[in-house]
């Protein structure tokens, strides 16, 4: 699979158990046409990350995450609000509820079970 087609199984994992959780907003399907693009792009960001660092802690995985949003201009908000670029994860890994440590861990495990 290539990290595009990963980051879209993660994707929708992970929009699955945001609506389970009650972890709001609820994202859109990937195949909408009003994901953000750069919703998209973060992903598969993460994917090759993930895939290029096999082994790493979780909070590195979050710590590298939280530094492309804080070089896109991302800053700490109540809510996620792409429009304002903000984000209430942009927050030390520990500091995270444990529902956000879930879905990392999520990702973790899909990208590592369908990487090449």
């Amino acid at each position: 699979m290539t990290p595009k087609q990963i980051a879209h199984v993660c994707h929708e994992a992970n929009r699955a158990l945001t609506s389970i959780i009650n972890d709001v907003p609820i994202q859109r399907h990937w195949d909408d046409p009003l994901l953000p693009e750069e919703m998209i792009r973060s992903s598969v960001q993460g994917v090759v990350w993930r895939m290029d660092h096999p082994t790493a802690p979780a909070s590195a995985q979050h710590d590298e995450w939280m530094r492309a949003k804080l070089a896109d201009g991302w800053t700490l908000g109540p809510v996620k609000n792409f429009e304002k670029k903000e984000h209430p994860a942009l927050v030390p890994y520990a500091d995270l509820p444990s529902a956000v440590q879930l879905k990392d861990a999520l990702f973790t495990v899909i990208v590592l079970a369908l990487a090449p």
